[in-house]
Formats: C-alpha cells, sequence, structure tokens
C-alpha cells in the first residue's frame, strides 16, 4: 500500500517560472558570445606580451629621430679624437726645432704679450741675467724664476698661441737660441723662456 502525501506547489506543472532548484532555460548564442570575449581579451593580452618582450630586447624601436641622433653623436664623438690626435703631431713637429714660420717680432711689436725667464739649471742667477739681456735690449720682462727641473740641457722659448710666435722667435733671437716650441705646459705666462745648460749668459 503506498503512502500518500498531501499536495504541494511542486505537484503543479506550469508554464511560468521554474521554482526552486530547477534553472531557467538558457537563451540562444549565449555560448558563442562567451567565447568570442575570450577569443579578444585572449588577442590582446598577446599582442601587448609580444609588444612588451620587442622592446625589452630592443628588436623594435620607436624610429625618426633615434638615427639621426646616433649618427650626430657618433660624428661628434669622432670629431675631438680626430683633433686629439693631430695635436701632438704638431707639436711634435714644432719641438723638432725653432719655428720658420714666423717672422722675428721686435721689442716695439711685443705688445700686451706676457714673457717669463725660468731657470732650468742648476747655476745661480741665470734667469736674472737672461732678463737683464732682454730688458736691456727693450723686452719686458714679467717675472723670473725656477722651472720645474734642474736638467734642462737646451735652452727653448715656448709659446703658447700662434699669433704669439713671433715674439718668441724675436725673444730666442735676443738670447741667442734656436730652440722655439709652441705649447701649453706654461700657462702662467704667453711666452716662457726655460733656459738650459747651454745658456752662458
Amino acid at each position: 500500500m503506498s503512502t500518500r502525501f498531501p499536495r504541494d506547489r511542486f505537484d503543479d506543472v506550469a508554464d511560468g517560472p521554474r521554482v526552486g532548484a530547477h534553472r531557467g532555460a538558457q537563451r540562444r548564442g549565449r555560448g558563442w558570445i562567451a567565447f568570442a570575449w575570450a577569443a579578444l581579451a585572449t588577442g590582446v593580452l598577446v599582442g601587448i606580451g609580444v609588444l612588451v618582450l620587442a622592446l625589452l630586447n630592443g628588436s623594435y624601436s620607436f624610429s625618426g629621430s633615434d638615427s639621426p641622433s646616433a649618427s650626430t653623436s657618433s660624428s661628434a664623438t669622432s670629431k675631438p679624437s680626430a683633433s686629439a690626435t693631430s695635436k701632438p703631431s704638431t707639436s711634435s713637429s714644432a719641438g723638432s726645432g725653432a719655428d720658420s714660420g714666423a717672422a722675428a717680432a721686435t721689442p716695439a711689436q711685443q705688445g700686451t704679450t706676457t714673457v717669463v725667464v725660468l731657470n732650468g739649471t742648476t747655476t745661480t742667477g741665470l734667469a736674472a741675467r737672461a732678463s737683464a739681456t732682454l730688458t736691456g735690449a727693450g723686452w719686458q720682462v714679467a717675472s723670473t724664476g725656477d722651472a720645474g727641473t734642474t736638467g734642462s740641457t737646451s735652452t727653448v722659448v715656448y709659446y703658447q698661441q700662434a699669433a704669439q710666435a713671433a715674439v718668441a722667435q724675436g725673444i730666442a733671437k735676443q738670447l741667442g737660441v734656436t730652440a722655439v716650441q709652441q705649447s701649453a705646459a706654461f700657462p702662467n705666462a704667453d711666452v716662457s723662456v726655460v733656459l738650459g745648460a747651454d745658456y752662458t749668459g
């Protein structure tokens, strides 16, 4: 004998919305919409990842101003190196002997060119005697002193700028020496006379 249960709301079937654990009918095409959104999100993420990796590896660059600047920087760095390598050759050629390119100036043509006389030997008073020789001839000597070394064998007249070469030639001629050289080793004066052991005064 079967047991009869009292009727409830689940015994009546209706066309309305389902009640309880039952779900309503799904709409048509809902799965394709979800798939499309998932595919779009995947494509965007993959594109971003490829772009980031390309930028990190350097295979992709926003060219337009990079290559011109690179060429400009390379040319800018090449110019100082060329000038730096050319200067020693100029100074070495000048140091080989007298600078014959400029005519010797006279004391009246000294102008504002400053001249110092330095003693490069151990002989006491040698710079003072050379300075007296120059001032007696009309040259203006700013100061005298001792050079950084006392082992100079030859007297050299140094000048800094090319425009001062004529004055350096005139000083050398007055002292009876021939070695004239352009150098920036003596920045305290335009023309620096370094007396060596060959100068007797």
